[in-house]
């Protein structure tokens, strides 16, 4: 079953008809919203807004672990995560989509991992070591890059994502750091979703629309207004890529 994680500027899904809602419940408390079931372009799937359905939940006080547990209890295998992201490399520009192949993770405070020594938690055992080499599943990935091909569609088929904590945005000096760390977008979003899927043996790939260029690679300063602008082009791209990919399924 493939499920769907909406991000900034995909908090429903445009065309999905809705078959039910379910409301989880979870040992990490309540996840961002009820699971909506569905049909997409003639295929069933899953979805669920990171940021809830009013988009009001924060990048940092998101209930990943919920989130990710309650998507693995309802039979998810494979997720497709969308997000907005701040372009750092030169080449991605606003609107443009990338594919993510490699993070980095900057966050903090946030709980991140299921496997730890909590007598509620269900995955509770001795301490274990993910692989982590590879955050994003390559099967996955290379669907969505085969897909974008085959529907004439331009993405960056690659890119680092640096994971902020938020909600504010970077400074320019951070940015300038990011860099040079090997990123070229940054995200408030990306963990560590990644690393609770990979926890969960989940199919885990994510698709980054880039909503403005970072701080200090556009204009003096990032507005609303431009963000909101941008990604209205770049999600109109992110669904012709997700009706043409769910078909592979």
């Amino acid at each position: 079953m493939l499920a769907i994680i909406g991000g900034t500027g995909i908090t429903s899904l445009e065309g999905l008809i809705i078959e039910r809602r379910q409301v989880v419940y979870t040992p990490y408390g309540a996840p961002s919203g009820p699971v909506v079931h569905g049909i997409y372009n003639g295929k069933s799937l899953i979805f669920l807004p990171r940021h809830g359905y009013d988009h009001r939940i924060p990048p940092h006080q998101i209930n990943y672990r919920a989130n990710l547990w309650c998507l693995h209890h309802v039979g998810v295998t494979n997720i497709l995560a969308f997000a907005a992201v701040g372009g750092i490399h030169p080449e991605m520009k606003a609107t443009d989509l990338v594919i993510p192949h490699q993070l980095i993770d900057y966050t903090y405070g946030r709980f991140h991992t299921f496997f730890e020594n909590d007598p509620e938690s269900s995955l509770n055992q001795p301490v274990t070591h993910i692989d982590f080499t590879d955050p994003y599943c390559q099967t996955l990935r290379e669907r969505l890059i085969q897909t974008a091909k085959q529907i004439g569609l331009s993405i960056h088929e690659q890119g680092v994502y640096a994971a902020t904590q938020g909600p504010r945005l970077e400074t320019i000096a951070e940015i300038n750091k990011l860099e040079k760390d090997g990123c070229d977008m940054v995200g408030m979003t990306g963990m560590p979703e990644a690393a609770l899927a990979r926890e969960l043996e989940m199919c885990y790939a994510s698709c980054a629309i880039i909503a403005n260029p970072a701080a200090g690679r556009g204009s003096p300063t990032i507005t609303m207004a431009e963000v909101e602008a941008n990604l209205k082009i770049g999600v109109t791209k992110a669904r012709q890529l997700l009706a043409a990919v769910i078909e592979t399924f």
